[in-house]
């Protein structure tokens, strides 16, 4: 396929205008999405927070999206519908460099500390076997597949939904995150700068990559999953400060959670 400068609308989400980037031909139509100032409550953005198509995508066309990011700079996200409306600009955008200034274990020993505390000792056995104490980041799992390939299967499941696509100006999907102003956790997290910084540890860790976003929803491929149950549960207590919905909506407790995510290569995050 031909390949081409990028256009001028998607070169508007680059501050130098995305000069040397690149991407295929043929770009299916769609528009650039601005912060809405009233709901940002920031003033008038510099740029446009991403570029949504008009259409929904297909599996084949994020795939392509991500074979093409090393050259255009731009990460491919699939924008479920179902209770955000995109185009209106209710994101909040955030500058990616702050993620650099958290890790994944300052995020999970934060919110654990502080639930302990608030929470009566009975409620501890929601997090046996750990308790009180935080565990940590459990360590790397080991890849099965491709990240992208992996990637590019949840893409083409997800796809299925009929959902537009996202195109963010962004180093990484972890950092898509923050550039284009998703605020799924909102209620669990006010800032997702700091849960950035997770996705980023989780993509290095575990070779996930950031799929598909929705109102107050996340979907991760997952390369390197647990695959036995000690390390299922080490993650299974990472998830639960990431996403505690997941496991007192769903099982109710981290082993049961653990078992849910074994081997797994998808991961999904739902927020009240």
């Amino acid at each position: 396929m031909n390949d081409h400068r990028l256009p001028l609308e998607l070169g508007r989400l680059f501050a130098d205008g995305g000069m040397g980037r690149r991407l295929p031909a043929g770009l299916p139509p769609g528009e650039v999405v601005w912060p809405d100032p009233g709901y940002t409550r920031q003033g008038e953005a510099a740029l446009p927070a991403f570029w949504m198509s008009e259409e929904p995508a297909t599996g084949a066309d994020w795939a392509l999206m991500r074979e093409w990011h090393p050259h255009s700079g731009l990460w491919p996200v699939l924008l479920d519908e179902s209770a955000q409306p995109w185009g209106v600009g209710q994101v909040v955008p955030d500058d990616p460099r702050q993620i650099a200034h958290f890790t994944a274990e300052g995020f999970m020993t934060e919110v654990w500390e502080e639930w302990v505390v608030q929470m009566p000792q009975s409620a501890l056995t929601e997090l046996e076997p750990y308790g009180a104490i935080c565990p940590g980041p459990a360590p790397p799992g080991v890849l099965k597949a491709d990240p992208g390939a992996v990637a590019d299967w949840l893409a083409g499941e997800l796809a299925a939904k009929g959902m537009p696509l996202g195109l963010v100006a962004a180093p990484r999907g972890a950092d898509a995150l923050a550039v284009m102003g998703w605020q799924g956790a909102l209620h669990h997290n006010e800032w997702m700068i700091p849960m950035a910084a997770v996705v980023r540890s989780w993509e290095d860790r575990f070779g996930a990559r950031v799929v598909s976003v929705g109102f107050n929803t996340l979907d991760l491929s997952v390369a390197a999953p647990p695959v036995d149950p000690e390390h299922a549960l080490q993650v299974a207590a990472e998830h639960w400060t990431f996403c505690p919905d997941n496991i007192v909506q769903g099982p109710g407790d981290l082993q049961g959670y653990a078992e849910q995510i074994i081997g797994g290569h998808a991961w999904s995050f739902w927020w009240d």
